[in-house]
């Protein structure tokens, strides 16, 4: 099995199975992720205030033609009605073979309509009529801006309690977090409190310091963001791509201390760039199997 220390083979063993996902204007990486990502990996296709449904659907289409699993974030605040949420599953499932869906609140202050939480569309029953059995639910391991972390935490919950009822296979999917000990905190809190749930970690792609930043503010990173701000003071200038790599070992670390943690693998936010993410992962990839056989 060659000479990698542990973190280090647990580090491979999370990214080996990872998950991205795309934003519907960088449809350009999709070829590229089509050439490099195994066969039905997932790629989760976000869902921003001025994104359309349709626009989603291409993207999803796309992904099923080149052999991709598809994996649309549906988000309630964007959403009019039961018509328009009934119409959207649908269309997914029938155009794009969409069996998955990360389901999510949403950020408007203003909903677009009569759904304003993750939870009543899980609820709902649209889901699980349309062929939609497997669901993910955001988690967030510092928090969120706007909400307190009872009303969130008590929130979570309640969507577990929704998913099983509804018959989902559900996994957990946390929010960005630049803090390995802050995230293998929340996990433990998440198993002693008995959710037995599929954990994926959110990790940032490859990015500069000033597109970190920026997203970071976006989603409301709690303490670890000081970190973020350090590098920038320290940087020489901001061009200067931050990788994973630190952070994925840290989390590998905490993996390899505790097993109990369980988590299942790793998810990347990729800032309109998923081309640059497949690009560092499979690098990574192939120079952790070649340290192995070596």
């Amino acid at each position: 099995m060659g000479g990698l220390d542990p973190v280090t083979q647990a580090a491979g063993e999370l990214l080996k199975g990872y998950s991205a996902e795309v934003t519907t204007p960088d449809r350009k990486s999709l070829d590229v992720a089509a050439g490099m990502m195994p066969k039905k990996a997932p790629v989760y296709i976000a869902s921003l205030p001025k994104d359309t449904s349709d626009g989603q659907l291409a993207v999803a289409c796309h992904l099923r033609d080149l052999d991709l699993r598809p994996v649309p974030h549906i988000v309630a605040r964007n959403i009019e009605d039961r018509q328009s949420l009934e119409a959207m599953v649908k269309a997914f499932a029938v155009k794009a073979g969409v069996n998955r869906a990360l389901i999510l609140g949403g950020d408007r202050a203003v909903p677009a309509g009569e759904y304003d939480s993750a939870l009543q569309l899980i609820k709902s029953g649209v889901l699980e009529d349309n062929g939609i059995d497997k669901i993910a639910i955001g988690c967030y391991p510092e928090g969120h801006p706007n909400i307190s972390d009872d009303v969130l935490r008590r929130a979570l919950f309640e969507k577990l309690e929704a998913a099983d009822k509804g018959g989902f296979d559900v996994r957990l999917i946390s929010q960005l977090c630049f803090s390995g000990s802050a995230i293998s905190a929340y996990v433990k809190s998440l198993r002693d409190a008995g959710v037995t749930a599929k954990i994926r970690i959110g990790l940032a792609g490859p990015a500069s310091t000033r597109i970190l930043l920026k997203y970071a503010a976006i989603c409301g990173v709690g303490p670890s963001l000081r970190l973020l701000r350090k590098q920038q003071s320290m940087a020489k200038g901001l061009m200067q791509n931050n990788t994973p790599e630190d952070l994925l070992l840290e989390i590998a670390a905490c993996v390899v201390e505790d097993p109990s943690l369980a988590i299942t693998g790793v998810h990347f936010f990729t800032f309109a760039s998923l081309n640059s993410t497949i690009v560092w992962a499979n690098e990574w990839l192939v120079t952790h199997n070649r340290r192995l056989a070596s």
